[in-house]
């Protein structure tokens, strides 16, 4: 955020800490269909506009200029009050696979 008119603490009332723990940068949200006729306001809204198709936390860090900490904060509320869910995401990259892409890029 350059030059904010408001400032990151006032955007999260003051939390620093988001209500859903291990929220990653590469998590893809979605917003309810619901979500765009919720009383929202603001980043909230914003976000629910967005998230009409799959974004990322980084995604919607990059597209609001707000830091991905406040984002963190407003993405655990709408989590938490079901406006945005988090889509099945791959698990672990297996050891075998990490090897592979690692001997890949030595070729390089």
């Amino acid at each position: 955020m350059s030059d904010p008119l408001v400032r990151p603490f006032m955007l999260t009332g003051g939390r620093t800490e988001p209500v859903i723990d291990g929220l990653r940068v590469e998590s893809q949200l979605r917003a309810a269909p619901a979500a765009l006729s919720a009383p929202l306001r603001f980043e909230a809204r914003r976000i629910v506009e967005l998230c009409q198709r799959p974004r990322s936390l980084a995604d919607l860090s990059a597209a609001l200029l707000a830091p991905l900490g406040v984002l963190r904060v407003i993405v655990g509320d709408l989590l938490t009050e079901g406006y945005l869910s988090i889509e099945e995401q791959p698990g672990e990259l297996s050891v075998d696979l990490i090897e592979r892409i690692r001997d890949g890029v030595r070729a390089l």
